[in-house]
């Protein structure tokens, strides 16, 4: 299973939120590329990003730091997420060398607009699903739709997207822990890969979602736990690769 830690982008800064509330970051470094390289040095081997000005904007704002990363570690595997709501903004990050473009707010709102794009971007589009008690939340999390999480998954599989990204919004930055029993029951509805995104805190949590690999889950995105030193991102990811049961 692979560990991928998370780069949250707002005003060029590397920071982490709370539940996705925009006023309740914390900063942890002003050299995202350097953070890049510090959990590459971990055992990284791919990088999540997200453009929080660009999610909020609707367009990208930090293109540049995201294309100095790609450019500064060619082998690294890039995904993109935030403010992606066209073709263009998908191009563009394709072209400054992101390798999957993940689309959250715009798949539930247009879900022709995931099919388009796996269409015209085959192997590069991602869906995240961002959801609470089973429902898909939308626009930051600041909304809960009327949609199923699982019929929303089936959805996009079937428009051909690599993996999904699932976010228990309940959980995530709030160290409590991941929700693997629901990533779980999601990978098993589906056949593509599932990420699981939002609470991952510890050893323990990693263990879990190990434990889920057969079932389809695929990686998972982690954030407060490895800038807190909750989670040492060299151990886990031994964990996750089978080399120690630790």
């Amino acid at each position: 299973m692979l560990l991928i830690p998370a780069i949250d982008l707002k005003d060029g800064k590397c920071v982490r939120l709370r539940q996705g509330n925009m006023d309740d970051e914390t900063v942890f470094s002003d050299d995202p590329v350097a953070m890049a390289q510090r959990w590459i040095d971990a055992g990284s081997r791919r990088i999540h990003i997200v453009d929080l000005d660009g999610a909020v904007q609707g367009f990208p704002v930090n293109a540049d730091i995201i294309g100095r990363i790609a450019e500064a570690f060619p082998d690294l595997e890039i995904q993109i997420g935030g403010g992606i709501r066209d073709f263009d903004t998908i191009q563009t990050y394709l072209d400054v060398g992101v390798d999957y473009v993940i689309i959250g707010t715009q798949a539930v709102r247009a879900p022709h607009f995931v099919d388009d794009a796996c269409m015209e971007f085959p192997g590069h589009i991602i869906v995240g699903l961002d959801a609470r008690d089973g429902k898909v939340a939308v626009e930051g999390w600041s909304k809960l739709s009327r949609h199923d999480a699982v019929d929303m998954a089936k959805r996009f599989e079937e428009a051909g997207v690599e993996a999904l990204v699932f976010t228990d919004i309940g959980r995530d930055g709030m160290m409590r822990g991941v929700n693997a029993g629901a990533t779980r029951e999601l990978a098993r509805q589906i056949n593509i890969p599932v990420i699981a995104s939002g609470g991952v805190t510890n050893m323990d949590d990693v263990r879990a979602l190990c434990e889920a690999v057969e079932d389809g889950v695929s990686g998972a995105i982690v954030g407060r736990a490895l800038y807190e030193g909750k989670l040492d991102l060299s151990e886990a990811q031994k964990l996750a690769n089978g080399l120690t049961s630790a």
